[in-house]
């Protein structure tokens, strides 16, 4: 398995295209939006478009499906039936699909948005906005912001620490690395203070 990064220069968010090269066959994750040097990394290649995982239904992670459905027919799966109408594949909580001839966990990570999913192929994640390097995605309250925390504890900081995660914006990192410096789950230790009524 190979994986190309595109960057979304309008909404500075990460599209990536994961290429089975025994099947010859590719996935897209998260298309912000489709430029030449995706389509030149497809059809240069020869590769068929197998698929396309959305992470969660925000422009500058879908806005790309309009110009990529006119050109290719592939399976789209989302939690959002709202991504591409009847063309969407939704995916609930969590279970494995094959796509390219890869095997495809995906995980529903509630909080940045009620359909964040993650998605695990190998030994890489790709989170979307759930969480990034030394972050986490935003949220529209302190119930979302805690139900994001404990997700994100439970199905993401639980896998080994050298796992990869590739965010939907900024650069990749790895599980271990957000374990001990992801400033959204571990606060600084004056922000802790401040919680406890300390200072």
């Amino acid at each position: 398995m190979k994986v190309y990064f595109h960057l979304n220069i309008e909404g500075f968010s990460n599209c990536y295209v994961i290429v089975n090269e025994k099947t010859m066959q590719a996935i897209i994750v998260d298309p912000g939006i489709i430029t030449h040097q995706i389509i030149d990394n497809i059809e240069h290649s020869g590769y068929t478009l197998a698929g396309v995982l959305v992470t969660h239904n925000h422009g500058s992670h879908v806005h790309g499906l309009k110009v990529l459905r006119k050109i290719y027919t592939p399976q789209i799966y989302a939690a959002d039936w709202e991504v591409a109408g009847e063309e969407t594949y939704i995916l609930k909580d969590e279970g494995t699909i094959e796509i390219a001839g890869l095997s495809v966990n995906y995980m529903s990570v509630p909080g940045h948005t009620p359909d964040s999913m993650v998605y695990k192929i190998g030994n890489v994640l790709f989170t979307g906005d759930v969480i990034s390097a030394g972050r986490i995605g935003s949220s529209n309250n302190k119930f979302s912001e805690r139900a994001l925390i404990n997700n994100i504890q439970q199905k993401i900081l639980s896998q080994t620490e050298d796992t990869i995660l590739m965010p939907g914006h900024g650069p990749p990192t790895t599980v271990g690395a957000e374990r001990l410096y992801n400033v959204g789950i571990n606060p600084p230790e004056t922000d802790k203070r401040e919680k406890l009524g300390l200072i």
